[in-house]
């Protein structure tokens, strides 16, 4: 029986966790199991059936993924996923770790020379990607700072910090009129 080597996962806290299940040919009666346990199996010419403690809070997709809704810090462990391609078993091996909810982003700025600059921060066990979104502009940038030049910035303008980690947002706001001296 090859086991392929662990995928490490990590969810958040009460975000909708979905394992990373790539798996190209169709598949059959694929059954889920954490820690030894079975938590989610599809028998053949039936419906999902679950188990707890995922009973009422996932979800098994045809293609094998699974998806846990409301992650608790409990269902962090190890999860495997067992499936028969019509040839034979094969098996996945998932580490789950679960970090706590993202924190609000912190904006600061400051002026310098002609240009404003925005810098955003947040502290997480994971890393995270940033973007700033402004009020007056469609795109979006990727990035933890952002400058912009004085005379772009309008008495209405708004600037906002989206970070974001696994599946999981969150985002601060700031005017940037109170930014300038």
């Amino acid at each position: 029986i090859a086991h392929i080597d662990c995928i490490y996962v990590v969810g958040i806290l009460g975000e909708n966790f979905t394992f990373p299940v790539q798996i190209s040919q169709k598949i059959v009666e694929p059954v889920w199991k954490k820690n030894k346990d079975i938590v989610a199996e599809w028998e053949e010419q039936k419906n999902p059936t679950y188990f707890d403690p995922l009973r009422n809070r996932s979800v098994l997709m045809e293609n094998g993924s699974l998806t846990i809704f409301n992650l608790e810090k409990d269902d962090a462990g190890t999860y495997m996923l067992q499936y028969w391609d019509s040839v034979t078993d094969h098996y996945l091996d998932f580490e789950l770790n679960v970090l706590d909810s993202l924190p609000e982003p912190n904006i600061n700025c400051s002026t310098n020379d002609d240009e404003l600059v925005l810098n955003c921060t947040a502290y997480f066990q994971g890393s995270l990607s940033y973007a700033w979104k402004l009020s007056n502009k469609p795109q979006s940038y990727q990035n933890q700072e952002l400058s912009i030049p004085l005379k772009h910035v309008g008495t209405t303008t708004k600037a906002t910090c989206i970070i974001k980690f696994s599946q999981t947002e969150r985002s601060s706001e700031i005017s940037l009129i109170q930014c300038l001296p």
